[in-house]
C-alpha cells in the first residue's frame, strides 16, 4: 500500500466547455505513486474522484494567477507528459501552499528518477527554460499545444534536468531590468548598459531607503521619459507576503502605497501576464494638476532562488481607452525586484527593489521641473509603505492572494457602457456579478462531481450528455430576476447613486470580510461575496412609542412577499428617545434551503439564535469620533443588545433594541446627531463556528446614506395576535 506524502485540503481549478471557470475545494492526498482528490477528507475505502500516477514523466507546470469571480488562485498543474492530456489541475488561495504542494510533488517524481536510474531504465527527462528573452508575448500556462519544442526533443537530450515550467517569460515590450546585476548579459546587449550596476548612482536616503537615480547621457535618454529612479529596502517579511501585497489592487494597498487610488484588471493574458488599470493619486497641487492614470502590462514569475520579480511597460488597450478628467501617463519601465535575505532573529527579511521610469505627461511636467521627481519619489515611497505595514501587522498568517476587480465589465470603456445600458435590473445584476466574489468559493459544490472533468482549458475533457450539461447550466446560472423586485416598496427609496441622500442602496459583499472555509485551522477570513438574500425595500418608522413586529403593517414588502410565496427576513432595528425611531431592512429569497445554516437558525430556538446572529457594521463617511465609536469589528446581536424573534408562516422577524445595551446606547447617542452626515453600511449573517457551516455567507447587506430623521413616518400597524405581541404588550 502506498505512504500518504502529503494531504489536506486544495482548490480545484477549470474552464468549462462554455467558457465559465469554476473553483471548488477538494481534499487532495499525494501518496508515492498516485495523486487523488476526494469531495470529503477520505474515511475507509472512499473511492476518489480522480486519480493521477505519479512516475519520473510527470511535470508540475506552473499555470501562475488566475481569476475566478474577482478571486485569484496559484495554479499548479499535473501531467504526464506521455499523456499529456489526463492532468489534475489545482491551486491554493495563498503561494505558500500551492508552493508545498509543488515542491512535494517534485521530490515525488525525482524519487522514481533516482529509483529507475539505478535500475537501469531511465527517464526522459528535459529542462524547460522559461525563454525570458525570447520575445514570445505568450506562456505556457495559456495554450494547451504550447508544451514547448524543449519537452519534445526529450529524447535527443537525455541527460538535461527536469524543470518545472513556468512560462515563457515577458512580453517582447517588456524591459527586464533586474537582469542589470548580471554583467555580462549587459555586455552582450548594449540597449540594456545603461541599466547596469555603475549608471547608477545614489540620490538621496528618506524614510529608510536608498534612491537611485539612473546617470546617462542626455543624448540617449528619449525626450519622453524621465530618467528612471529606483528604492532599495529592506522589509521583514517572506517574499511571499510582499509579493501577495504588491500583486493586490483591492483595499489592502491603500495600507502601503500613498500614491494608489483605483486599480482593475483589464485583461488576463495568461497566468504570468496581465494588463491592468491604475489611477496614481498624487498630491501636487490637485485642484490645478489633472489627476493621472495609467493602462499597462504587468508580467511577474517566481525564481529558482525563491525571488519574485514583477515588471510594468505601459501599453493601449480597446478596452482601457482615456476617461475624462484624467492624463494618461506613460510606464517606460518599472517593478518590483522582491528578493531573500538571511533571517536575523528568526524572523524572515526581504531585499525590495521598486524602479520607476514614467513619463505623467501634461503641462505640469513641462513647466515645473520638480513635478515629475516629486510625484516619482511619492511612487517610491510605496517600499518604505511595505516596510511599515508588516511590523503593525499582529496576525502573520498564510496571506490569501488578493482580490481583484475586473475592469471590462465595469464599464469603464464606452464599448462595454453601450452593453450596459439595457433594463435597470440588467444592470444591477451584471455589477453584481462582476464585482461579487463567488459565494461558493471555498464551498463544497453539491453538484461538483459532474462538473470536475469540464475544463475547456486543461483538456480534461469526458463525455457527457447534451441534457446534463444543460442542467449545470441551470444550476450554474440560476437568474436572480426570477424574483420581480417592482413588487415591493418601503417609504424609504433606493438610490444607487454615490452622492444621493435620505435613501438606501445594496452595499458590496466584498466589502465585509467573513469566516474562510479554513477559519477554524488558520483563522482567515475572505470577502463575503454574494448575500443570500435579496433585499427590496426599507422603512422609516418613528412613533412614542417602541414598534415590535412590525411585519404585521397591511401592505409591508414581508407581506407581499408572503402572498407570492417566498421566505422574508426582517430586521427592525429600534432606536429608542423621546421619540423612538426603527429602521427596518426586508430581506427575501423564493425558500429556504433544507438543512442550510440558515434555515436552523430561522426555525431554532431564541437561545440558538441569540448566539448566532451577527452584524458588521461600517462607517465609511462621517466623522472621525463617530467611526472610531462604531469601528468595523463583528458583533454578536443577541450577546450585545436584546434581540426578540417573531417566527410568520412565511417570515422570521427580528426585533433588534439597540437601547437594551448602555454600551451602544451611548455609541447611538454620537450617532443620531449627526445621522444626516452619515453613510453606514450594515451586513447581517450567521455565525458559523463548525468546518461544515464554513465559510459565513451574508444574509444581506445594506448602506444607509444621510438619513433624515425627518422623513420617518408613523406606521399603522394590524393588533398583534401573536404569542410574542402579547408578551411583549404586557411589559
Amino acid at each position: 500500500m502506498s505512504k500518504v506524502v502529503y494531504d489536506g485540503w486544495m482548490v480545484r481549478y477549470g474552464r468549462r466547455k462554455i467558457g465559465r471557470s469554476y473553483i471548488h475545494m477538494r481534499y487532495f492526498v499525494l501518496e508515492t505513486r498516485l495523486l487523488a482528490y476526494y469531495k470529503r477528507k477520505p474515511q475507509d475505502n472512499v473511492v476518489p474522484i480522480k486519480t493521477l500516477p505519479i512516475d519520473g514523466n510527470c511535470r508540475v507546470e506552473d499555470r501562475g494567477l488566475k481569476t475566478h469571480h474577482g478571486h485569484m488562485v496559484y495554479v499548479l498543474s499535473v501531467y504526464n507528459k506521455k499523456d499529456k492530456y489526463n492532468r489534475v489541475t489545482m491551486a491554493a488561495f495563498n503561494i505558500q501552499e500551492a508552493l508545498i504542494w509543488k515542491e512535494k510533488i517534485e521530490s515525488i517524481i525525482d524519487q522514481h528518477q533516482e529509483s529507475q536510474g539505478t535500475n537501469g531504465n531511465k527517464y526522459n527527462s528535459f529542462e524547460y527554460k522559461s525563454d525570458m528573452d525570447n520575445g514570445r508575448n505568450s506562456s505556457s500556462s495559456d495554450h494547451e499545444s504550447q508544451f514547448s519544442a524543449a519537452e519534445d526533443e526529450d529524447d535527443s537530450h537525455p541527460n538535461l534536468l527536469r524543470r518545472t515550467t513556468i512560462g515563457r517569460g515577458p512580453p517582447e515590450s517588456v524591459f527586464d531590468w533586474t537582469k542589470e546585476i548580471d554583467s555580462d548579459l549587459a555586455n552582450q546587449n548594449g540597449s540594456n548598459q545603461v541599466f547596469s550596476r555603475k549608471y547608477w548612482r545614489l540620490l538621496q536616503c528618506q524614510n529608510g531607503l536608498r534612491i537611485f537615480e539612473e546617470l546617462l547621457d542626455g543624448d540617449l535618454l528619449p525626450k519622453s521619459c524621465s530618467r528612471a529612479m529606483k528604492a532599495v529596502g529592506v522589509v521583514e517579511a517572506s517574499c511571499e507576503e510582499i509579493f501577495e501585497l504588491v500583486m493586490s489592487m483591492d483595499a489592502t494597498r491603500f495600507e502601503w502605497d500613498c500614491s494608489f487610488q483605483y486599480g482593475s484588471l483589464v485583461e488576463e493574458v495568461d497566468g504570468h501576464t496581465a494588463i491592468l488599470y491604475h489611477r496614481l493619486q498624487l498630491d501636487w497641487f490637485p485642484t490645478l494638476v489633472w489627476p493621472r492614470d495609467l493602462c499597462y502590462v504587468r508580467y511577474w514569475r517566481r525564481n529558482d532562488d525563491g525571488s519574485y520579480v514583477v515588471l510594468f511597460r505601459s501599453r493601449e488597450h480597446e478596452n482601457c481607452g482615456p476617461v475624462p478628467g484624467y492624463v494618461r501617463a506613460h510606464i517606460e519601465s518599472g517593478g518590483f525586484n522582491i528578493s531573500p535575505l538571511k533571517p536575523l532573529n528568526g524572523r524572515p527579511r526581504t531585499q525590495v527593489q521598486h524602479l520607476m521610469q514614467i513619463d505623467l505627461k501634461g503641462w505640469g511636467v513641462g513647466y515645473v521641473s520638480s513635478f515629475q521627481q516629486h510625484c516619482l519619489l511619492q511612487m517610491l515611497n510605496s517600499v518604505a509603505g511595505l516596510r511599515e505595514y508588516f511590523p503593525q501587522t499582529d496576525k502573520r498568517t498564510a496571506p490569501r492572494i488578493p482580490v481583484m476587480v475586473n475592469m471590462t465589465s465595469t464599464s469603464v470603456s464606452s464599448k462595454r457602457n453601450q452593453k450596459l445600458q439595457e433594463t435597470p435590473h440588467h444592470r444591477t445584476r451584471s455589477l453584481d456579478q462582476i464585482r461579487a466574489a463567488n459565494r461558493n468559493a471555498s464551498m463544497m459544490d453539491e453538484y461538483s462531481d459532474e462538473e470536475e472533468d469540464f475544463q475547456g482549458g486543461d483538456q480534461e475533457v469526458m463525455p457527457s450528455s447534451p441534457e446534463r450539461e444543460m442542467k449545470k447550466t441551470a444550476l450554474e446560472e440560476e437568474p436572480l430576476d426570477q424574483i420581480d423586485f417592482s413588487i415591493f416598496s418601503g417609504n424609504l427609496r433606493r438610490d444607487d447613486r454615490d452622492n444621493s441622500r435620505n435613501c438606501w442602496r445594496i452595499s458590496d459583499g466584498n466589502n465585509f470580510r467573513v469566516r474562510s472555509k479554513n477559519f477554524c485551522y488558520d483563522k482567515s477570513k475572505i470577502p463575503a461575496g454574494k448575500p443570500l438574500m435579496d433585499l427590496v425595500a426599507a422603512d422609516w418608522f418613528k412613533d412614542t412609542k417602541r414598534m415590535d413586529h412590525v411585519a404585521r403593517r397591511p401592505g409591508c414588502a414581508a407581506q407581499v412577499a408572503s402572498e407570492k410565496g417566498l421566505f422574508s427576513l426582517i430586521v427592525n432595528v429600534q432606536v429608542p428617545g423621546s421619540t423612538h425611531y426603527s429602521m427596518v431592512f426586508y430581506f427575501v429569497m423564493k425558500e429556504l434551503t433544507s438543512g442550510s445554516l440558515l434555515q436552523r437558525f430561522v426555525d431554532g430556538d431564541d437561545e440558538f439564535r441569540n448566539s448566532r446572529m451577527k452584524l458588521i457594521p461600517s462607517v465609511p463617511k462621517g466623522s472621525w469620533i463617530v467611526r472610531q465609536s462604531v469601528g468595523s469589528t463583528p458583533c454578536l446581536l443577541g450577546k450585545a443588545v436584546d434581540c426578540n424573534y417573531i417566527r410568520g408562516p412565511k417570515y422570521l422577524e427580528i426585533d433588534v433594541d439597540i437601547g437594551s445595551s448602555t454600551v451602544a446606547n451611548g455609541v447611538l447617542g454620537l450617532v443620531i446627531g449627526v445621522i444626516t452626515s452619515l453613510v453606514v453600511d450594515m451586513a447581517f449573517l450567521v455565525q458559523g463556528n463548525t468546518p461544515d457551516e464554513l465559510p459565513e455567507q451574508l444574509i444581506g447587506a445594506v448602506r444607509a446614506s444621510h438619513i433624515e430623521l425627518s422623513a420617518a413616518i408613523v406606521p399603522k400597524l394590524e393588533p398583534d395576535t401573536t404569542e410574542c405581541g402579547r408578551i411583549l404588550s404586557t411589559m
